[in-house]
């Protein structure tokens, strides 16, 4: 019958087979064990064999198929060893392995994490908010008149004008507005988070930058509070002999409202071309949380007081690793970043 000769014709031909190469172990597998082997072919002719001889002749392809596997198997370890023995490679085992590269924190997390790290540590909990802010969260309920110079298309990224406002939000003081919304004093929380400004981008200024912004209220908070907050702070960030002094600013949601700087860490307050010969450094903006802003979250102004403060994280990046560019920042440069792993 012309399948039991294929059969056998088959069979002799893989017995015959030499493998002495893994060029050849493939060329078998490619031919007896492959997705176009030739033994596919012989379940194709069963349909041609009576049926009382179809389970017979299945059975021998089966076994003729299971003789192709374990010749394969048999000669791959023959062959691996024949080649392992012909092309021997000394392993030092004790040889240290290859450094692996290994990625680094990015410096404005470094020291944000460093910033929640030290307000933690005086009861300050982390708050954040979305990025995509109405105007009220953003601009009315910290204060801002219609009129307010931040309103303008030159400072703030609109996403939709009219009477439904919405815009990327401009500082992460709107967080600070829904935290105040949904929870009852006492209140001490900072929110760190990304905000956006329709400014150039050059060495000084971004589009986009980060902040950490603090809230404390509760009875009987006074200025001196936040005067001692700002100066621990300082100390920790900077050093134990860093020296803060306050200039008088204004803020539409502070009242009174100050300028905060702190001894320049370059020159320790002699004067240097970085602090333009000062002695002294702006670091952040802060001030007495003014009584419409509490009224506007339902707080009472006349039991309630308290301050808020907020610094830029590229400021206080700069100032402690006198990066000298903002826009090295956001350009992923790895040669930038490979400079803080040892940051963290």
């Amino acid at each position: 019958m012309g399948l039991e000769k294929k059969i056998e014709e088959i069979s002799s031909e893989m017995n015959n087979f030499q493998v002495t190469t893994p060029e050849e172990l493939e060329a078998f597998r490619i031919k007896f064990l492959g997705s176009k082997n030739c033994i596919k072919g012989l379940y194709q002719e069963l349909k041609t064999v009576p049926n009382e001889l179809k389970k017979e002749f299945g059975q021998k392809i089966n076994a003729l198929k299971q003789e192709g596997e374990v010749k394969f198997e048999t000669v791959k370890s023959q062959v691996g060893a024949a080649n392992n023995g012909s092309n021997k490679e000394i392993i030092d085992l004790s040889r240290p392995a290859e450094e692996m590269a290994v990625g680094s924190r990015h410096p404005l997390m470094v020291v944000r994490n460093e910033i929640i790290e030290i307000f933690n540590r005086i009861g300050f909990n982390v708050s954040e908010g979305p990025e995509i802010e109405d105007d009220w969260h953003n601009f009315s309920a910290l204060n801002f008149p219609p009129e307010h110079p931040a309103r303008d298309m030159q400072d703030t990224f609109f996403i939709e004008k009219g009477e439904n406002e919405m815009a990327l939000r401009t500082h992460t003081s709107s967080v600070q507005v829904r935290v105040m919304e949904n929870s009852k004093p006492p209140i001490r929380t900072i929110s760190p988070g990304r905000v956006y400004r329709n400014e150039a981008i050059s060495a000084r200024a971004h589009c986009f930058f980060h902040q950490v912004e603090g809230l404390y209220i509760d009875k009987n908070v006074s200025f001196a509070d936040l005067k001692q907050t700002l100066q621990y702070f300082a100390k920790e960030m900077f050093g134990d002999k860093t020296r803060i002094r306050l200039r008088p600013s204004y803020f539409p949601f502070t009242e009174p409202s100050a300028e905060v700087d702190v001894s320049c860490t370059l020159c320790n307050g002699d004067g240097c071309n970085v602090c333009k010969y000062t002695g002294w450094l702006e670091i952040l903006g802060c001030g007495m949380v003014d009584p419409a802003v509490l009224d506007a979250a339902n707080i009472d102004s006349n039991i309630y007081s308290g301050f808020a403060f907020g610094m830029g994280i590229e400021r206080i990046t700069q100032l402690k690793y006198r990066v000298g560019d903002l826009r090295l920042y956001s350009e992923n440069d790895i040669r930038f970043l490979n400079q803080f792993k040892s940051a963290y």
